[in-house]
């Protein structure tokens, strides 16, 4: 009991914003004590405590379970004994406790599910059809919350054997009671016609109903649904028409539970219309259904998803071909345009309310796809697969539609605006084809249009118009440009570039922010002969404005909020800094300044992963560009704002300045460190620094930009063997063990042999430990090429023979069987240049100075040999032209800020371990024959005698 209070108390104090560092500590102290996740249980079960403190002890759980169920080998952390004893008590607490913990709950039971079920928790179904009651609701929405928080991670997967197996495992058991279920529902809602409380409380468990059929459906029909599929196809279309003024919301932005369950019920739709031909009887009913529905709707937002979901089904059907013909003549399509389209691509008072109040918000859904759920989105992807199946036909009649709006536009232009934004939007919406990329917009045109022509007569004149036209109407014309920049070709670029730059300056937010967004676009374009369309020297010229401007309107609010709000202005300042490159060094002052300012406010609430990533990679283009030639300047201004990044425990920001640190430290030819990056070493050594998984990339460029410049400090401060202790963590874990190899090169390279001495035996204790009893094919790749980074470099005291005495000393004559079962198999699987050209060396120098394989292994001689001729076949060629192009992370990539996101700007330049090997062919000919004329002729009596006469002749070859 005193345990159970203790975590509580820190639970309660983790809620308070100045107590929760402190108590969140101490909760992560308590984990490794056995029981904690049962004393947390305990805590979210105690009916006596405030609902809040339970809500914490489930998020709480919820993020346990996620650290602490499995390693990466699926093996448990956790005592089986508590295993078992979670998987017994979590179904139950579910099923009784208030729908926000569930949430939580069922999160924790999902990441339960993807490592034990079904295998090892085989019982969870039936004890979820045990727990299913005709008249309970409350207790059946706790068990359905846990079927979906299971059953819904079958949507994105690839279908399998053992995807199958478990599918066909619930259904077996699960299948029937649901059926049964979802007819009590039915049978409810009718009963409870003029019962609001207990109406709405059946009604939210049909909605949970309606997307678990969509999750038992979502890669096959289950036999139990086809065998009932009229009467589940009539239950479906019952209430996608089903009314009752009890369930209306009163707020007409608020979806109420109704739209959910019909959006719900038209996702489903979309469904078995796509993936089932036996629906197929059933389409033509339901798009009857679906055009009543979407002919009669209002306009109110809160009907917005349902909406959108009802035109995808409608979408669905147009794109399959079994069924496109139903939209197959020029009345039906000219109704569906004027009837459907043109409701739901005008702009409505809402849209324009989003437009001025929360224009971030209106930018994302119109421009960045996440308007999946909105009106004008779901309209538009349902007329282009008009367009696909019927292009003329629906070409000719959306242009009547077009031409009807530019001449109601043109009576009035000041009043008719929005006439003309509608013709716009329906010109693009038929004139792309194919999906709009991120990196070049559309590529393909509908050939029915004039697409220069259009911007002529109706987008160029409000590009350049300033503030005489609409703003709507100016974010229209930048649009244009955007979406269809890798069209309209560099003359008409050359001629709109300076236009758009112009807008920067506007004072509404949506013009000026698509103004930065179509510029970052723009000087990303490069023609068909591979120069930008917008020239750099162009560029340069506009820079110092450009950002000053950019970084102006960026820090207009000083609130870190409202600074990160919008991340596209800041990926047009990294866009600018990376095509301007060195052009940055007389901006280098306007550059840091801004740059610090805004790391220094937002540091103390980071709430935009992309506003941020974007603003390290434009801090990355600047080091990477300047400070080459102002080295000690950028470390001296970027040294203290980022160390007090880390005293401050950023944890959001960590890993970006860990390897900017780096970039700092690599771009100084100096070779030294300066005393900031001494202050450094003991810190970064700490093991917690290292427990955070997307620390471990960074801290490891860190460490091994700064060892070999620090290598004898690190000696006299005895910090080598912490650093050791770091490479045996990370070459333990899957997910770490390259970064401990690249860290393992960097102290080889770095230390004497003589300082390494008494280690050599615990490291290869340690990587022959794993190759024999957990190998994977990473390890095994990089343990080779660890092997031949050790066996190149016998100048520094190393070498082959090197390498195989300190194997003897692990276990006597192991080498043999690592080096024919390990080495050699990975060395033929080496791609990159580097590998390959390590690997050459090695070899030859192997061949040519190793005594071990002269006379201790006289059969791995000729095995060596043959290694080295496979990899002179096609000899390592370095890559060209990497330096000049620099690729960010894809803007709709939704995975910045989760583990470890590498900066692109300043990325770590791999320098050759041997120069000396330009010519790597031509290298190991000489190297082979000064060797051989160093033995006395040892090579060519070995190649006499040793070698097949096929790979005499390609050594004599090499040799000649």
């Amino acid at each position: 009991m005193a345990e159970l209070q203790a975590i509580g108390q820190l639970l309660q104090h983790s809620l308070n914003p100045n107590e929760r560092k402190a108590a969140e500590a101490a909760l992560r102290e308590r984990e490794a004590q056995p029981g904690f996740s049962i004393l947390l249980l305990q805590v979210v079960a105690s009916q006596d405590l405030d609902q809040g403190l339970r809500l914490a002890a489930a998020l709480y759980f919820k993020n346990f379970i996620k650290r602490n169920w499995t390693t990466e080998d699926g093996e448990y952390k956790l005592p089986l004994d508590e295993v078992a004893s979670i998987k017994r008590e979590i179904i139950g607490l579910m099923a009784s406790v208030p729908s926000k913990i569930q949430h939580q709950l069922g999160e924790a039971i999902s990441v339960i599910a993807d490592s034990d079920f079904w295998e090892r928790w085989d019982t969870l179904v039936d004890d979820l059809v045990g727990r299913l009651t005709p008249d309970n609701t409350e207790v059946n929405m706790g068990v359905l919350q846990i079927a979906h928080s299971i059953f819904k991670r079958w949507r994105p997967l690839f279908a399998s054997d053992a995807l199958f197996t478990e599918i066909n495992h619930v259904l077996e058991k699960f299948s029937k009671p649901f059926l049964q279920l979802l007819q009590h529902t039915d049978t409810a809602i009718q009963a409870q016609q003029n019962d609001k409380a207990a109406l709405q409380q059946t009604v939210n468990l049909l909605s949970l109903e309606i997307k678990i059929f969509y999750d038992l459906s979502c890669q096959d029909m289950a036999p139990d649904f086809e065998e009932n599929l009229q009467a589940l196809s009539g239950l479906l279309q019952k209430y996608v028409t089903y009314d009752n003024a009890l369930l209306h919301t009163d707020d007409d932005t608020e979806s109420g539970v109704l739209e959910y369950v019909k959006a719900g019920i038209f996702e489903d739709l979309t469904l078995y219309t796509q993936k089932f031909e036996e629906f197929g009887p059933y389409v033509q009913e339901h798009v009857t259904s679906c055009w009543t529905f979407l002919t009669n709707v209002g306009a109110e937002t809160k009907y917005d998803i349902l909406v959108s979901r009802a035109l995808q089904f409608l979408t669905a059907v147009a794109s399959n071909p079994q069924y496109a013909q139903i939209f197959g003549t020029e009345s039906t399509i000219t109704e569906v345009v004027q009837r459907v389209i043109l409701p739901n691509v005008t702009l409505r008072e809402s849209d324009l309310e989003l437009f001025e109040d929360e224009p971030i918000e209106f930018i994302r859904r119109d421009l960045e796809g996440s308007d999946n759920d909105t009106r004008r989105r779901a309209a538009t992807d349902f007329l282009r697969q008009l367009v696909t199946h019927h292009e003329q036909l629906t070409t000719t009649v959306v242009f009547a539609q077009i031409s009807a709006h530019l001449d109601e536009y043109s009576k009035n232009p000041k009043d008719n605006w929005q006439h003309k934004d509608t013709a716009i939007y329906l010109f693009c919406a038929v004139a792309a084809k194919g999906s709009s990329t991120a990196g070049q917009g559309v590529k393909t045109i509908n050939p029915h249009v004039d697409l220069m022509d259009f911007f002529q007569k109706n987008i160029a004149q409000d590009l350049t118009s300033g503030a005489a036209s609409h703003p709507v109407l100016i974010v229209d014309a930048i649009k244009f440009l955007y979406v269809f920049r890798s069209i309209l070709g560099r003359d008409l670029w050359h001629a709109a570039f300076s236009p758009l730059v112009q807008h920067l300056v506007s004072k509404q937010y949506v013009v000026y922010t698509y103004a930065a967004i179509a510029v970052e676009r723009a000087l990303t374009l490069v023609g068909d002969d591979k120069q930008p369309i917008i020239p750099q020297e162009e560029v340069v010229m506009l820079s110092k404005d450009l950002l000053q401007h950019l970084f102006s309107i960026i820090q207009q609010d000083s609130d870190p909020r409202k600074i990160q709000e919008n991340e596209f202005l800041m990926r047009c300042v990294m866009r600018v800094l990376i095509v301007i490159r060195e052009g940055v060094i007389p901006l280098t002052d306007l550059v840091l300044t801004n740059f610090i300012n805004i790391t220094m406010v937002i540091r103390h609430n980071p709430s935009n992963p992309k506003f941020y990533y974007y603003h390290f990679e434009g801090i990355g283009a600047l080091v990477r560009f300047g400070a080459p030639s102002q080295p000690e300047k950028l470390e001296t201004a970027l040294f203290q704002p980022f160390a007090t990044i880390l005293e401050s425990d950023v944890q959001e920001f960590a890993p970006y300045v860990f390897q900017l640190f780096a970039a700092l430290l690599e771009a100084n030819p100096s070779g030294t460190l300066s005393s900031g990056y001494f202050d450094l070493i003991p810190p970064i050594l700490l093991p917690n620094m290292w427990d955070s998984r997307g620390n471990i990339p960074a801290l490891v460029r860190l460490l091994s930009a700064i060892i070999p410049r620090g290598a004898e400090s690190i000696i006299k401060n005895h910090q080598l063997e912490a650093i050791l202790g770091i490479f045996q963590k990370l070459v333990s874990v899957k997910s770490s063990e390259v970064h401990g190899f690249d860290l393992l090169e960097s102290i080889v390279g770095s230390f004497t042999v003589e300082q390494l001495k008494p280690y050599w035996i615990p490291l290869l204790t340690i990587m022959l430990t794993r190759l024999m009893s957990a190998k994977t094919d990473n390890f095994s790749q990089r343990f080779s090429r660890f092997y031949h980074f050790c066996s190149a470099r016998d100048k520094q005291g190393l070498g082959a023979d090197f390498f195989i005495g300190i194997c003897d000393q692990v276990q006597n004559d192991v080498f043999r069987q690592v080096y024919t079962g390990i080495i050699l198999p990975d060395t033929a699987k080496f791609t990159r240049y580097y590998d390959k050209k390590i690997a050459l060396v090695s070899l030859t120098k192997t061949l040519a100075d190793s005594t071990a394989f002269s006379d201790r292994y006289p059969k791995g001689w000729p095995l060596t040999a043959e290694q080295m001729l496979r990899l002179l076949v096609e000899p390592p060629v370095p890559t060209t032209g990497s330096d000049e192009v620099i690729v960010d992370a894809d803007p709709d990539d939704l995975s910045f800020g989760v583990g470890f996101t590498p900066l692109n700007t300043c990325r770590r330049t791999v320098s050759d371990p041997f120069p000396e090997a330009a010519d790597v062919k031509g290298w190991v000919a000489a190297y082979l024959k000064e060797a051989d004329g160093r033995t006395g002729g040892r090579i060519g009596q070995f190649v006499e005698e040793r070698l097949s006469p096929q790979q005499k002749a390609a050594m004599m070859a090499i040799l000649s």
